[in-house]
């Protein structure tokens, strides 16, 4: 099974980023190519993909504050993605992205970095108010 790993340190507080992590109607602003999300339950929402609005991708949602974890399964296209926050230096935080590609999806795998890689730094942009 394909996999990557990101990481990029945020000079945001841990608060600030969890904010923005754990909440799938925030997705849409940082996330890159998701274009609106639809919250269904409180484990559960359904994304529609940036210029495909008749193109509904539920997904599953499971986040512990204490270990700093949101988890997100996308039940379509079997992605997992993984994110992780620790406190960083100075009060930043340090986010990290795990990304699981099945192997049914693995052509996706660079368009995939290259999404994470978008959406880590608008998040940061967006938790320090940048």
């Amino acid at each position: 099974m394909p996999d990557f790993d990101e990481e990029l340190t945020i000079s945001a507080p841990p608060e600030e980023v969890w904010k923005l992590l754990y909440d799938p109607t925030s997705f849409p602003h940082w996330w890159a190519g998701v274009g609106s999300v639809e919250a269904t339950t409180a484990e559960g929402y359904t994304l529609y993909p940036d210029g495909y609005p008749d193109f509904p991708m539920p997904q599953q949602l499971c986040a512990s504050r204490a270990n700093g974890m949101v988890r997100i399964s996308c039940l379509v296209s079997d992605l997992v993605f993984e994110w992780r926050l620790t406190a960083g230096t100075g009060g930043g935080t340090r986010l990290s992205a795990h990304v699981e590609i099945p192997e049914s999806e693995a052509a996706r795998l660079a368009t995939q970095r290259a999404v994470i890689h978008t959406s880590l730094h608008r998040l940061a942009a967006l938790a320090t108010g940048a």
